[in-house]
């Protein structure tokens, strides 16, 4: 895994991602969690958790969720904006999802927002995948969201420029993406500045490598890492069948 989300990506990702509605995509993996987890779901393992914008929300539907983050600086922001929460839901743990060990199992676990396209070797999804699965109960829920590859041959990627604020302070981001198609990855160099007026706060640039993926072998690195393929559907349309339109697609699996 590539080394990313850095203390100044860190400390503007919330307001750069603040248009992601990440109340209604926890709202279906409520729905999700009662479709497939016949009403036993109470407890989540959040791999990658990042600062926790899928944590916090579905820990207000009543789940207790335990988030897993690997960056210092992303732990940090989650760890603080915990500090405010009082449900007492949630717990936040600093490690490597490949191979972090918790000691127990969960009745669900999410790689929410294209973790699993971070895992860009073989071995390293094999290993999230194991690790997602050494946490789960027999018979529970492995939900994830990736880059599909037919959406993404056809589309390719392209340059996009975000500028989050107005006026005195602002936040500018250009993202392009260079694709390596016998590897399956996407190199997404981002440069970011924060600006208050014309004078620059700060400057970054960041570069991710991501993978993306197809069916068949979603399937098989699943097959291997001893869960059964529910359903992948579009995301966040998730009833609907994925096409070449379908940047992003949604994966429900269950613990062998």
């Amino acid at each position: 895994m590539n080394d990313v989300f850095g203390g100044t990506y860190a400390g503007v990702y919330n307001l750069i991602y603040r248009d992601k509605d990440y109340g209604a995509e926890c709202e279906m993996l409520d729905r999700l969690f009662k479709r497939y987890g016949n009403n036993s779901i109470s407890s989540v393992l959040d791999l990658g958790c990042g600062t926790g914008n899928h944590a916090f929300p579905i820990s207000g539907r009543g789940y207790e969720v335990v988030g897993v983050e690997r960056s210092d600086d992303m732990f940090a922001v989650a760890q603080q904006r915990l500090s405010e929460d009082a449900s007492g839901r949630i717990t936040f743990r600093q490690g490597d999802i490949r191979n972090i060990q918790l000691g127990r199992r969960f009745d669900s676990a999410l790689l929410m927002f294209a973790v699993l396209g971070y895992q860009v070797e073989n071995a390293d999804v094999l290993s999230t995948l194991k690790t997602a699965r050494a946490h789960l109960k027999p018979g529970g829920l492995l939900i994830f969201d990736v880059w599909y590859g037919p959406a993404v041959l056809l589309q390719r990627p392209s340059e996009r420029v975000k500028v989050i604020g107005s006026g005195e302070d602002r936040i500018i981001r250009v993202a392009s993406g260079e694709l390596d198609v016998a590897r399956h990855t996407c190199a997404v160099r981002f440069h970011v500045w924060r600006l208050a007026g014309e004078r620059l706060l700060a400057e970054t640039e960041e570069t991710h490598l991501m993978r993306y993926f197809f069916p068949l072998e979603l399937n098989l690195f699943l097959e291997c890492s001893g869960f059964n393929l529910i359903r992948i559907g579009a995301f966040p349309d998730f009833d609907q069948d994925p096409g070449e339109a379908t940047w992003n697609i949604l994966a429900v699996a269950r613990a062998v």
